[in-house]
């Protein structure tokens, strides 16, 4: 299989990536939000020119599948359908949570990923990654008030990764847990890729075509919240 290619905007900072299963290839962040939908294909663009490729030499196309800003979950999950349908590739989708959670490194000790959610709540879901070869989760991804999550997650000595980390850094160390540093609170790109190495059947999608991000929440103008 050809290298494969990966795309995540479901945050802030987006990124891509391309990987040939034993190394990251390249690897490009995408600036701010509101500038997905025009910068997410010229650094598909970049990267394939800067390696040598054409589209027709991927061998797969993995994205994050959300949770996270509607319209940026939206941009990638729709850039990764339209890439496949064209191209026929294999197509992937895991967790931008569990992106975000298996860029802090593998390990026994479980990680929090959170994203900020507005209004004391976050997408939150919990992973471990026992010996680098696996990948555990622990609690699934859902929509909840930040109490509620550091209720549930006993805390203490836990790491706590995000922008939603690092909004309610404050109650988390209080809580006794840890805050992941801000160089690591946006998912990669190279960590989808490391993930679909790692266990591609889980996150193989058989029916490109009727896959759907998940948002756990709709946009903001369907829940009637400003901005």
């Amino acid at each position: 299989m050809g290298p494969v290619l990966a795309l995540d905007t479901s945050t802030v900072l987006g990124s891509i990536a391309v990987g040939d299963g034993q190394r990251i290839m390249a690897e490009a962040a995408l600036g701010v939000r509101a500038q997905h939908a025009e910068s997410l294909l010229p650094a598909v663009q970049w990267a394939l020119g800067a390696l040598g490729l054409k589209p027709e030499d991927l061998g797969g196309v993995v994205v994050g599948a959300g949770p996270g800003s509607f319209t940026g979950v939206r941009i990638a999950g729709a850039t990764a359908k339209g890439l496949v349908h064209a191209l026929d590739l294999p197509f992937f989708a895991y967790s931008s949570l569990e992106a975000l959670a298996a860029g802090q490194g593998a390990g026994d000790s479980p990680v929090c990923a959170l994203f900020d959610a507005r209004r004391n709540t976050v997408y939150s879901a919990t992973y471990r990654f026992p010996g680098g070869n696996a990948v555990e989760p622990l609690v699934e991804p859902a929509h909840r008030e930040i109490g509620s999550v550091l209720a549930d997650c006993a805390a203490c000595g836990m790491l706590f990764a995000g922008d939603g980390a690092l909004r309610h850094r404050r109650l988390i160390e209080a809580a006794g847990g840890r805050v992941a540093p801000v160089h690591l609170a946006s998912p990669r790109a190279a960590a989808l890729l490391w993930l679909a190495g790692l266990d591609p059947e889980r996150g193989r999608v058989a029916e490109p075509g009727g896959w759907e991000p998940s948002y756990l929440l709709g946009s903001s103008a369907e829940r009637g919240v400003a901005g």
